[in-house]
């Protein structure tokens, strides 16, 4: 455990540095891009400009929420600040839905008064803002894959799909000086955004209300523990996240014999951590004389409970 504890704790700073690495790069980019859309009169550079200091934003607050998730837990935050992460990939999928609406209403008004654009300006800039985020994208992916570190890679995935943007239109309005072509690629752009932002709010929102994992299914965790030997019947069942990483569960479990709950236990903790990668469950021993009413809920935090009897 201590080993695991350590590799883990390695791999996150490693991720850290990452992200801030990546944060200087954008940021960097940003401000030559925003001097050459400047002098080159181009809108869309500018534009772009603005897009990657959102993603450098995003990513600050990808590495500052990544180290405070690293803090351990006090007295008065006893399961530490994992939920950190969860708050930041929030924040970071609105900034995105904002992104999106604010593209969106610049695309519409260039649509109607078509703005002169130095294609070939536009197409040189966005080509080195395209190699840049390639390798802030391929950054991010050899680190550790978690929610804040995938609400931070959506962002950069966007800028890069921008930058796409802006390299074709660069290319057609040099060649054929069709302006339209600018604020169309764009609106395409920020559907694709619009569509993976909405997919991680949701995880995210999800996280924070305690849902259980999207990856595990509550009455199959109960009908597996209920098949441990010695256990009667599992109710009051409830799984959540404090981090993205962290799945808690706490579970009353009727057992036939009380003098061999330690040996249940023992196979409970090691099914759910084998089956289902649950380190953190809190299992409550209950004699089978104690009669359970069946109420039949679904899902995790709950207030009812859900009764699984055993199949023996």
């Amino acid at each position: 455990m201590n080993h695991a504890h350590e590799h883990h704790h390695h791999h996150s700073e490693t991720t850290d540095r990452v992200l801030w690495l990546a944060t200087a790069l954008t940021l960097a980019y940003a401000g030559v891009e925003a001097g050459v859309g400047w002098w080159a009169g181009s809108l869309a550079l500018v534009a772009d400009a603005g897009h990657m200091i959102n993603d450098a934003a995003a990513l600050a607050l990808a590495a500052a929420a990544a180290w405070l998730a690293r803090r351990p837990a006090s007295a008065r935050h006893s399961y530490g600040f994992g939920r950190a992460e969860f708050l930041a990939a929030s924040i970071n999928s609105l900034g995105l839905l904002a992104l999106v609406a604010w593209i969106a209403v610049s695309a519409v008004q260039r649509l109607r008064d078509p703005q002169p654009v130095v294609g070939e300006a536009v197409s040189l800039a966005a080509a080195v803002g395209l190699a840049i985020n390639i390798g802030v994208a391929w950054l991010l992916g050899r680190g550790e894959r978690n929610l804040n570190t995938r609400a931070a890679l959506l962002h950069v995935l966007g800028d890069l799909l921008g930058s796409v943007g802006a390299l074709l239109s660069g290319v057609v309005i040099a060649f054929t000086a069709w302006t339209p072509i600018d604020p169309l690629l764009s609106l395409g752009v920020g559907a694709l955004v619009l569509l993976s932002s909405l997919r991680l709010l949701r995880e995210a929102l999800h996280g924070l209300m305690e849902g259980t994992p999207f990856t595990l299914a509550p009455e199959e965790v109960g009908r597996a523990l209920a098949t441990v030997p010695g256990v009667a019947s599992v109710h009051d069942l409830h799984i959540w996240s404090v981090a993205p990483e962290q799945i808690l569960l706490s579970a009353h479990l009727v057992v036939r014999d009380l003098r061999r709950w330690e040996m249940v236990l023992d196979a409970c903790h090691i099914l759910l951590a084998e089956r289902f990668d649950i380190q953190h469950a809190t299992l409550q021993p209950e004699p089978m004389t104690r009669t359970v009413r069946w109420l039949g809920a679904r899902g995790a935090k709950s207030t009812h409970n859900t009764h699984l009897e055993s199949p023996r």
